[in-house]
């Protein structure tokens, strides 16, 4: 009889280095939101399940061959910390990655990498501190809001819930105890395994309604009505993920404002002139007639350039006004010009109008977007903070 023993480390290296790969590709995004949240590919999935996300390239640090062939010693003083910068090769000006003054470079530009991404696993990272601020409780029948939390350990389950640090520590215990108390880590056996356990997490928040309001006139071009669908694509999704019963309303407005579906308010395009106005003036209706204050937590949000006829300013002001008064927050985005973010008009904006004339800005939140890396930013202003619930 021959006794063998196999090291099912080497078994489990794919494993563990496609966890590893994940979770740095889940790293990578969190510092790339900015740019992601608007990224093209993801706005127009079309309902798909998994978008390809570009981001920086993931290599591992290793030592790279000197092509220039010079000879380097390197010493430290031995009060260096990981993560300290020992020192920085001179690069001549002009010959870098691309960037800097001087002479067309010649060398190869940054690395990206497309990773292919669950829509509802990128959702989650962006959503993860967003809530309905001001939210507050109604007398209405209430809106269940389900989160997933990790609160138990089992000793079955599967494999992508393994607990690892518990493993770890059960793994030791048994050695010990099996051992004299010589605690070590090693020849793992399954009465070591631990895995997580979770319950869903059932919160009766109010009920709550959400006004999309977005300025299709002719001053709004491809790029405004692009940031515009991409925040409302994302504060959708966001509500729809969160909340169980959120009623959502969609309005678009040019010299006049209409009621739409979700597809004509995602799709269409029209164009005309600009009265602010009628917007208002149709969400304060629809809110007369379905969504009383007393029962409902209202909240309507308007995408515009700023641009308003002129004589129309002053109603505008007055029924902004009016919403505020009526609704828990009112969240207003001006959108300027592709590549101007250092202009700003000073006079003739809404938003500058709204921050100047408004008697009640308690509830009112602007922002202002000239870029699409401003999208997520904007989530976050209008979401990103929960103020205590009265």
């Amino acid at each position: 009889m021959s006794i063998t023993r196999q090291d099912w480390s080497l078994q489990r290296k794919g494993i563990v280095d496609q966890e590893r790969h994940k979770e740095r590709v889940r790293e990578a995004i969190k510092k790339n939101l900015g740019s992601i949240v608007s990224d093209e590919a993801i706005i127009m999935s079309d309902g798909r399940r998994s978008v390809k996300v570009p981001i920086k390239s993931l290599d591992e640090y290793k030592f790279r061959f000197d092509h220039t062939k010079r000879k380097h010693v390197g010493q430290g003083d031995g009060k260096s910390q990981v993560g300290d910068v020992i020192a920085r090769e001179g690069q001549p000006q002009g010959q870098g990655a691309g960037r800097g003054a001087g002479q067309p470079g010649h060398d190869a530009g940054g690395e990206y990498y497309e990773a292919d991404v669950q829509i509802d696993e990128l959702a989650a990272l962006i959503f993860e501190d967003l809530s309905l601020p001001f939210l507050e409780e109604k007398a209405k029948q209430a809106v269940p809001a389900t989160t997933t939390r990790f609160n138990e350990i089992r000793r079955t389950g599967v494999m992508s819930n393994l607990d690892k640090r518990r493993m770890i520590l059960e793994n030791i215990k048994r050695n010990a105890r099996e051992n004299q108390g010589a605690a070590r880590f090693g020849n793992v056996k399954k009465e070591d395994l631990r895995f997580k356990s979770w319950e869903e997490d059932v919160r009766l928040e109010s009920n709550a309604v959400v006004l999309a309001v977005m300025d299709v006139s002719g001053s709004m071009g491809e790029f405004k009505k692009y940031i515009a669908r991409s925040f409302y694509f994302w504060m959708v999704r966001f509500l729809r993920t969160k909340y169980d019963n959120v009623a959502i309303r969609f309005i678009s407005h040019h010299t006049e404002a209409r009621e739409v579906t979700e597809e004509q308010f995602f799709t269409q395009g029209e164009s005309g002139g600009t009265v602010v106005s009628s917007a208002y003036e149709l969400a304060l209706n629809i809110i007369r007639e379905d969504y009383k204050a007393a029962d409902w937590n209202i909240y309507p949000f308007h995408f515009s350039d700023g641009d308003n006829y002129y004589s129309d300013n002053e109603e505008a002001v007055r029924l902004a006004d009016e919403l505020i008064q009526t609704c828990n927050l009112f969240g207003y985005g001006e959108i300027g010009e592709e590549g101007t973010s250092a202009y700003r008009r000073s006079s003739g904006a809404l938003l500058s109008i709204f921050t100047d004339r408004l008697k009640r800005k308690d509830r009112f939140v602007g922002v202002r977007i000239d870029a699409k890396e401003d999208v997520y930013p904007a989530l976050k202003k209008f979401f990103g903070t929960t103020p205590e619930t009265k």
